[in-house]
């Protein structure tokens, strides 16, 4: 089953190659939700982009900690469109499908061979990112998820010569 995306969710440390993408997704007229980070760099290409604290009315806070952790954000991921019950809840709270999500994770490894400081290695353990692309994983039939940019030509690919179409295999 062919589905277009319309929609993605892009949470990135790692912004290095994600210009192209970027660039694809406002071709495409696909709407981009972000966070901080990721939201200055996707406004510095020029790109609209919506934050997900106007998803979720809240700020990111815990000095960062949460961010996306919220129904707003994993009912997009997990609503499914073919249970009549998603879709009146999803109407109902107001959430938006989410058919695909960017989000690589916090170099934990790399923070763990450059320094012993326990609160920089503390800091570095990912709780949104490893949910968000466990969200993604559970509902494949309905949403593409990319977690690491040795995948961005495959997007790329799709956003360019498959009018940003994916099949149930790619996806999976």
């Amino acid at each position: 089953m062919q589905k277009k995306i319309r929609s993605a969710l892009i949470s990135v440390f790692y912004k290095e190659g994600l210009q192209k993408i970027i660039s694809l997704l406002k071709e495409k007229d696909i709407t981009i939700y972000t966070t901080g980070g990721t939201q200055k760099f996707i406004e510095e290409q020029g790109v609209p982009c919506v934050p997900v604290e106007t998803l979720t009315g809240f700020p990111s806070i815990l000095g960062g900690r949460v961010k996306t952790l919220h129904p707003s954000i994993f009912g997009g991921i997990l609503g499914r469109p073919d249970v009549e019950q998603d879709l009146e809840e999803m109407r109902e709270y107001k959430i938006p499908v989410i058919d695909l999500v960017i989000v690589d994770l916090y170099p934990f490894e790399e923070t763990v061979k450059s320094t012993n400081e326990e609160n920089l290695i503390l800091e570095k353990i990912d709780v949104g990112g490893p949910s968000m692309i466990r969200a993604a994983a559970k509902n494949f039939k309905n949403v593409l998820v990319i977690a690491d940019k040795s995948d961005y030509n495959k997007l790329e690919n799709i956003l360019e010569n498959q009018n940003a179409e994916t099949s149930v295999e790619e996806r999976k």
